[in-house]
């Protein structure tokens, strides 16, 4: 039930201090507004109504932008609606100023942030805050650029018919019905493009377009490409990286339906298209940066499958690996699949070579220990540069020797200070060696002896970016050595003999493609003690593999893991679907995402054991945990724990609303926060 924070008038025209002033008289037609005060806490996440004044009748619209008074303060807030009269029988408090009369939040995003909120146990606040940017009052008032009347030519997209399907669904969006696709792009596919063609599709119908991709470097890419097919006025790219006043007039010029393509990060799966959507794409959504790092933490390939459904829209999720999320669409039928035929894969694909990286094997060749390669994959980096094409090594971490372990028994090399883990800072090599330093404490280690053996001797056991690139430097004398990762990420190199060393995720981009791909530490990424270690080791792979030149064209990938593994067999197949199909079933038989709910609860334990107490698990609900989150205070108990909340997916649901329940239900008088997150991308 809505009702009032209290009052700022009184009837007879006098304010509380007693002074005289104005009578204020209420609207004549529908006098109440509903408002969603910016306040955080579950237990006040319901609107509050409010009189509105005659003099804000015409500007107090739905969806627009208020001020009211709250508890004693002047808080923001969007009106969500006008009714003729209140449930609340006490005297209600005016609207104190109609900041803006743009109806930011109404309509289609309103129902929007509202099964978001649904779905993730958040507030209507947590959302909106997500999807609606902060006003820029001069960019209201600007005057709005003239755009296209006419709807652009249907593209010419040959390139779809390479795939089982893709001619179909690119009909289907044309068309405006609602297909729905699990695509898997080809190794040699030039994605922005195609993603291109499918926005021109859906504009030639016109309709409007939601492109969404993990990063800004991909993000300059399709907008390029969109600009190029369809024009930079019909095209609006958003992302965080824009200023306040630029992300708020281009978001300005969607939700007036001045653009219809929207191509952007995460925050562009909230973007207000108007007309409603008629294709949706996210693009790799394995990438850990599609979900929101702010409760109630939504993710853009859930969202937008929603946004999907709920509009009649076209979906499309594209990559060239695949998620366990994106196959059980699959195997549930509710998206169809656009794949190549296998000829088709062999022919774009490059050569794929998996290997053991083992101590007697770096042995037998100097060379080999210098550059940290083994023999084969020595050969196919020197077969490259002699081709004239560079060579792209990824190595998945940044920086110089991440851990040091003792060379003889492989223990862990740990500060006897502190206990932390010992590196060696960039610059140190053979002929000024400088003594490990520990990360924690920052104490040098000159006297370094192994607690299980004795022996004084450090090897990395993962090397990063810049040691790699100074072996390979020594190792390959005179070609050019570049890095790409952190702050000093490379979004293009020229063809030409190099070696280009990069983190994953931010390998430049190479006219041409590389002639061969080194992908280092393979079995360090397996080995990470996360659910998804595989998956995303594979999608890394994958991404760095489809910049490859093909087979044919002499590309090989090198990759310094066992054959028989699972991933590696996925990679040298090029098979991201067989992959997918594995892990579902895996994580089905263990009970783990996506074919179970799993919901985290973290928080001091008195707070976590609240919570508890209050919820009612749906029928067949676990309960795992409590663990520790690391910290322990002096008497060595856990400041934070976590407990983990699994159900069965059809339960889903049902979760997330006893979860909501359980924090209105805590309101104020709670033991300390906590925080609560659906669908962790990593739950244990």
């Amino acid at each position: 039930m809505s009702e009032s924070s209290g009052d700022t008038a009184r009837p007879d025209g006098r304010s509380r201090s007693g002074t005289r002033r104005r009578t204020v008289e209420p609207a004549s037609e529908l006098p109440v507004a509903r408002v969603l005060v910016d306040v955080s806490p579950h237990h006040l996440d319901r609107p509050f109504d409010y009189l509105v004044p005659r003099r804000f009748d015409a500007a107090a619209v739905p969806g627009c932008r208020v001020r009211v008074r709250f508890n004693g303060r002047l808080l923001d807030g969007f009106l969500l609606e006008r009714v003729a009269e209140s449930d609340y029988r006490g005297r209600l408090a005016w609207l104190q100023r109609v900041v803006s009369s743009e109806p930011v939040l109404a309509g289609e995003l309103l129902e929007l942030v509202r099964a978001v909120a649904r779905r993730y146990a958040g507030t209507l606040n947590d959302v909106a805050r997500l999807a609606v940017p902060p006003r820029h009052a001069r960019v209201e008032n600007e005057a709005t650029p003239e755009r296209p009347d006419e709807p652009p030519d249907p593209p010419e997209a040959s390139a779809w018919s390479r795939y089982e399907h893709g001619a179909a669904f690119l009909r289907a969006v044309r068309e405006g019905r609602p297909a729905r696709a699990v695509w898997q792009a080809l190794p040699d596919e030039d994605w922005p493009v195609r993603l291109a063609e499918l926005a021109a599709a859906a504009a030639a119908g016109e309709r409007s377009v939601i492109l969404v991709v993990p990063d800004h470097r991909d993000l300059t890419r399709l907008a390029k490409a969109c600009a190029v097919l369809l024009g930079e006025e019909r095209v609006v790219s958003l992302s965080s990286e824009l200023g306040q006043a630029e992300r708020y007039r281009r978001w300005l010029a969607v939700r007036r339906g001045d653009v219809r393509i929207v191509a952007g990060t995460r925050a562009a799966m909230f973007a207000p298209v108007v007309p409603r959507p008629g294709l949706m794409v996210v693009w790799d959504d394995g990438d850990q940066q599609h979900l929101y790092p702010t409760t109630p933490y939504p993710h853009v390939r859930d969202v937008l499958t929603h946004r999907a459904h709920s509009t009649g829209s076209a979906l499309l999720i594209g990559g060239f690996a695949r998620t366990a999320e994106a196959e059980l669409l699959v195997e549930s039928g509710w998206a169809g699949e656009i794949l190549a035929d296998r000829a088709e894969v062999r022919a774009a694909a490059p050569r794929v070579t998996a290997i053991g990286e083992d101590d007697t094997q770096l042995a037998r060749d100097p060379n080999v220990r210098s550059a940290r390669l083994p023999s084969i994959a020595f050969e196919a980096a020197r077969q490259a540069l002699r081709d004239g094409a560079p060579v792209l090594v990824q190595v998945p971490r940044r920086g110089y020797m991440p851990a040091l372990a003792c060379a003889r028994c492989g223990e862990r090399a740990t500060c006897r200070q502190c206990a932390g883990p010992l590196s060696v800072a960039a610059g140190s090599g053979r002929d000024d060696p400088s003594p490990p330093v520990c990360r924690w404490c920052g104490v040098a280690e000159t006297r370094f002896r192994c607690v299980s053996c004795g022996n004084d001797r450090l090897r990395a056991i993962v090397i990063g970016a810049a040691r790699t690139a100074e072996e390979l430097g020594r190792a390959f004398g005179g070609v050019t050595v570049r890095t790409s990762g952190g702050e000093r990420a490379l979004d293009h190199v020229p063809a030409g003999p190099a070696l280009v060393v990069a983190t994953p995720g931010v390998e430049p981009t190479v006219a041409g493609g590389y002639g061969a791909a080194l992908l280092l530490d393979a079995r360090a990424m397996l080995s990470r003690p996360e659910l998804r270690a595989g998956e995303q080791a594979l999608r890394r792979w994958f991404a760095a593999a489809a910049m490859v030149r093909p087979a044919g064209s002499g590309g090989r990938v090198v990759v310094l893991a066992e054959s028989e593994l699972t991933p590696v067999q996925a990679l040298m197949r090029w098979d991201p679907a067989w992959y997918a199909a594995r892990e579902l079933a895996g994580r089905a038989e263990l009970g783990y995402p996506p074919a179970k709910r799993v919901a985290s609860v973290d928080g001091s334990p008195a707070a976590v054991g609240e919570l508890l107490d209050g919820l009612a698990l749906p029928e067949g609900g676990e309960v795992l945990g409590p663990v520790p989150l690391g910290e322990v205070d002096e008497e060595g108990e856990a400041e934070r724990e976590r407990v983990l909340l699994r159900v069965d997916r059809a339960r889903g649901r049902l979760l997330a609303e006893v979860l909501y329940q359980a924090q209105v239900e805590r309101g104020r008088g709670g033991a300390g926060p906590v925080r609560v997150q659906l669908d962790p991308l990593e739950p244990i």
